[in-house]
């Protein structure tokens, strides 16, 4: 059995005689994939449990997760999971398994069996590289049972085209009905399984639509991917936001099962996978100095969507509430992935040693299609004729973020 793990430091290159630096030396980013970062390394890959329980062994020093193909939580992977940082041995069922469980394992059991786990590592000193080389040297990957686990085979996608943002149109159908034919559905309700039924997707039965048919469900795609958009874009309710006078978004309205009383929060529920990877309670979490918190931001102070070819500005007060870093990184409003452009990238974050504070220990961040003048260290590049947004990470979010006393502003259009 032959296990291909990628992993990926989004715009970077690792492995390089000529990289040991970390950031200075990273490359463009071509990778399109939902709100993704360049501030850590990513590892990811699915498993197939249709030939049984597999054992997985994580490294440590990692913040991970395991969500099934209906995305739906598993469970927590490395620092924010039951190994508490330190790595350990988790044995991951498939779905109706009632074989034995023996102990020594953290134990998954997914919904489906295919199963997404992913992780990220940190950097050491700027530079990825340490990071990287845990992952390799401790995951491993193999049957339950097996004596001799087999080589895995490390895929560095760093820097390399590559596309994982579903289609919005026709094909969507056909991953849909590809999923529900080859998985449990079982635990899926009734309502939804109708729903699939009523366009012709029903487990057992081949899906044929025919030409007219086609041609619906190709609009209805199209149509339910404009209104996911504009429901997260443009949200309505006060409960999406963070601050009652500020346009800071909140990726979580319902907490990360987007319920309330028990009722599933569909306008939640859709903004946030619209426009995401994964979900895990620890990405909810309001514990500090741990894990991290996200605050997205669609429009400028003016509620006026932001716009590729014009110069805007972020200030960030004193004193970010921080244990570890912090980051901004603009997205393309299109394809919710890190926006293209010359740039390396288009971020900017306190792991840069060159960024520029003000004398009282704030920072501001520049957006526009050329840098200010000195200020290149504090500057994301737009492209013109693209609208963007962003996302604001700290990880290891301190108290002050939580009781609102620190208060980022909005972003002000420049003259």
């Amino acid at each position: 059995m032959e296990l291909g793990i990628l992993w990926t430091f989004l715009g970077g290159q690792l492995d390089g005689n000529d990289c040991h630096s970390g950031l200075d030396c990273l490359s463009l980013a071509r990778e399109h994939e939902l709100t993704a970062n360049n501030n850590t390394p990513y590892t990811w890959f699915w498993l197939d449990l249709r030939g049984g329980p597999l054992v997985v062994e994580a490294p440590p020093n990692v913040l991970g997760l395991a969500n099934d193909m209906w995305y739906r939580w598993v469970g927590d992977i490395g620092l924010v999971g039951p190994d508490k940082g330190k790595g350990g041995k988790y044995l991951v069922l498939p779905p109706g398994y009632k074989g034995r469980v023996p102990s020594g394992y953290f134990v998954l059991r997914p919904g489906s069996y295919l199963t997404w786990i992913a992780w990220r590592s940190f950097l050491v000193g700027d530079d990825p590289k340490p990071g990287v080389d845990l992952v390799k040297k401790h995951t491993k990957i193999y049957r339950l049972g097996e004596t001799n686990p087999p080589k895995l085979n490390f895929v560095d996608m760093s820097g390399k085209p590559f596309n994982m943002v579903a289609p919005a149109d026709y094909p969507y159908w056909a991953l849909l009905n590809k999923v529900v034919q080859e998985e449990p559905t079982d635990d899926v309700d009734a309502t939804t399984l109708g729903f699939w039924a009523s366009v012709g997707i029903m487990k057992g039965k081949p899906f044929a639509p025919d030409e007219r048919m086609q041609k619906i469900l190709a609009e209805a795609a199209i149509v339910g991917d404009a209104t996911a958009r504009a429901i997260m874009y443009r949200w309505r309710g006060a409960d999406g936001y963070w601050y009652s006078d500020r346009n800071w978004r909140l990726g979580f309205v319902g907490g990360y099962k987007f319920e309330e009383n028990g009722a599933r929060l569909l306008n939640a529920y859709s903004g946030f996978f619209f426009y995401a990877t994964g979900v895990t309670p620890a990405m909810d979490s309001r514990s500090v100095g741990e894990g991290s918190q996200y605050l997205a931001m669609f429009v400028d102070a003016k509620k006026t969507v932001l716009d590729g070819g014009k110069n805007y500005r972020l200030h960030l007060p004193p004193n970010i509430p921080i244990k570890n870093f912090w980051s901004v990184i603009v997205y393309d409003n299109q394809t919710r992935s890190m926006l293209q452009t010359d740039q390396r990238f288009p971020s900017v974050s306190s792991q840069n040693k060159k960024l520029k504070i003000n004398p009282d220990g704030s920072v501001d961040v520049y957006f526009g299609p050329k840098a200010p003048a000195g200020l290149e260290d504090n500057w994301a590049q737009t492209v013109p004729g693209a609208s963007w947004n962003i996302l604001l990470r700290l990880y290891g979010p301190l108290q002050a973020f939580f009781d609102k006393t620190w208060r980022p502003g909005d972003i002000e259009l420049q003259s």
